[in-house]
């Protein structure tokens, strides 16, 4: 049966190793929770396909690697990048502050009008775990003009809130600019689908596959 859809979005997912990148991906497009990862390396994506406000969106979300020898890599592939989810970990105060490295980046290698959805994780955890206050974040993302979300990859808060916010600033970016949805979006993302299949970047093992220790969702 052939996939129908009005428009393709390309959304990165950034922000430091362990913060839960991939934890996201897999909760959101696979609804499920795996409790242990391993790094991911380099790029891999997955791809969901979702009613927005009545009209069928295909988002082909990039799960990127956080770790500083893979960084190179990952401005590459902010090219045709609409939307960015950034994310940190309410529990490492480090991950919080790296905030401004990733904000850096994103106005060095990405469109001038990208849309930004920021998210802290691990939003579930006990207040003795908590590093970053909710108020901080949500300062932050009021400075550099961004919806906020706390979310928990494990208890599953407000991940879809988190995506679908992102999607419709998309949209509405898109309709600012005046690119309203044509047949070439759907010809391309039926294309790509069918080269590629879902959860494939079909770009080699160089930049596709997990390394380093098991853990925590260490992603």
């Amino acid at each position: 049966m052939a996939l129908d859809f009005a428009a393709t979005y390309k959304v990165l997912v950034l922000g430091d190793s362990n913060v839960g990148k991939t934890c996201i991906v897999h909760r959101y497009c696979d609804e499920r929770y795996y409790d242990t990862y391993i790094s991911t390396i380099g790029i891999d994506f997955k791809q969901k396909l979702i009613n927005l406000d009545g009209v069928p969106i295909k988002l082909q979300i990039w799960d990127t690697a956080g770790q500083e020898r893979f960084r190179t890599l990952t401005t590459a592939y902010y090219r045709g990048a609409m939307g960015i989810l950034l994310m940190y970990d309410v529990t490492s105060l480090e991950s919080f502050n790296n905030l401004s490295y990733w904000l850096r980046n994103i106005q060095e290698n990405a469109a001038p009008d990208v849309v930004k959805v920021l998210a802290g994780n691990k939003c579930e955890c006990n207040p003795p775990q908590r590093a970053v206050d909710k108020e901080r974040g949500e300062k932050i993302a009021e400075n550099f003009d961004m919806p906020f979300f706390e979310v928990s990859c494990k208890q599953n808060i407000n991940i879809e809130e988190a995506f679908l916010t992102l999607a419709r600033k998309i949209r509405e970016q898109r309709e600012h600019r005046g690119e309203n949805f044509d047949d070439g979006d759907r010809q391309k993302g039926l294309q790509d689908m069918i080269k590629n299949g879902p959860g494939s970047n079909g770009l080699g093992p160089f930049t596709l596959g997990s390394g380093g220790d098991g853990g925590r969702c260490s992603c």
